[in-house]
């Protein structure tokens, strides 16, 4: 079943992706196994994500003028992502992350410079509000300025769509964003930031949920890693089982291929329970691959797999 079309905002980066024996310690050069040079930042991970699951995705963000835009560009004609609202300038470069991926372990360390992108504007956003309104699902996070993530969820609620907001990376943000969330999809280290509960298990993910939803937050959907996901609102509670489709090899971009068809999910009518089983499926695809948008999964692999289980 088709789903209306799905807006994501957020940044477009340049992901240069290491592979090493192990996590380098300050001061330490270590040689690496492979390098990979290819599109990335949370918002462009997610709206790829979606739209190899089947969505009809468009994606506000701003590029500069350069190589690494040219990246971004012909990835978004290849995967089919509405571009209309991908805004340019010759003021400031593209921006970039380093990703350094253990190997051994597939753990990461991934520092990020959003470049162009944080220079979005909220005129701009206002350019693509026909394009939200007319949209099943508005989804951002944090890797852009908090001010103009607020100023583009405001507009979605007054326009009655649905969002979602990926509270990644971790910063502070005014406690009005949390009202402005039909779902909230932190990991365990986020959901701890932001509820100052530890999280060792599912007991301590309820706990850190309910004080999210206590904040204002309608749903809150948790990834947890190889347990799983939670779903938990004021009249649901519902553990999702994660999904191991093979061996672990890289958890960067896991979350943004959750997020992406999560939000798919939802698009086409799917209750929150099916959504984030959805999620959780591709993320376990995801890691079985080393990198982030080129290694997310297609729709028809994903329905395959559930379909076998």
């Amino acid at each position: 079943m088709a789903g209306r079309p799905i807006t994501i905002m957020g940044v477009f980066v340049a992901d240069l992706a290491f592979s090493t024996p192990k996590l380098p310690a300050w001061g330490e050069t270590l040689l690496g196994l492979s390098f990979k040079l290819g599109p990335g930042g949370k918002g462009s991970n997610q709206a790829i994500a979606a739209a190899r699951m089947g969505g009809t995705v468009g994606f506000i963000s701003k590029l500069g003028r350069d190589a690494f835009g040219d990246i971004a560009r012909r990835a978004y004609a290849t995967e089919g992502i509405d571009t209309r609202f991908l805004y340019e300038t010759s003021e400031h470069a593209t921006g970039g992350a380093a990703i350094i991926v253990d190997a051994v372990k597939g753990d990461n360390a991934i520092i990020v410079f959003p470049g162009a992108s944080a220079h979005l504007t909220p005129d701009e956003i206002d350019q693509a509000q026909a394009a939200i309104g007319n949209s099943a699902i508005f989804m951002t996070n944090l890797e852009l300025p908090v001010p103009i993530v607020m100023h583009a969820l405001t507009m979605a609620r007054r326009l009655g769509v649905t969002t979602i907001r990926n509270p990644a990376p971790a910063v502070e943000v005014p406690e009005a964003i949390f009202e402005l969330c039909d779902y909230l999809t932190p990991n365990e280290t986020e959901a701890t930031g932001l509820s100052g509960v530890a999280i060792a298990g599912v007991d301590d993910a309820m706990r850190a949920a309910d004080a999210l939803i206590a904040r204002g937050s309608r749903n809150v959907v948790m990834t947890l890693g190889g347990r799983g996901a939670l779903v938990r609102s004021q009249s649901l509670t519902r553990h999702v089982p994660a999904i191991e489709v093979g061996a672990l090899v890289d958890t960067t971009g896991a979350g943004d291929a959750f997020c992406g068809a999560f939000a798919v999910a939802l698009a086409e009518g799917e209750d929150v329970v099916a959504a984030t089983r959805y999620g959780c499926a591709a993320a376990g695809f995801k890691v079985t691959r080393w990198g982030t948008a080129p290694a997310m999964p297609r729709r028809a692999e994903v329905d395959a797999f559930l379909s076998s289980l």
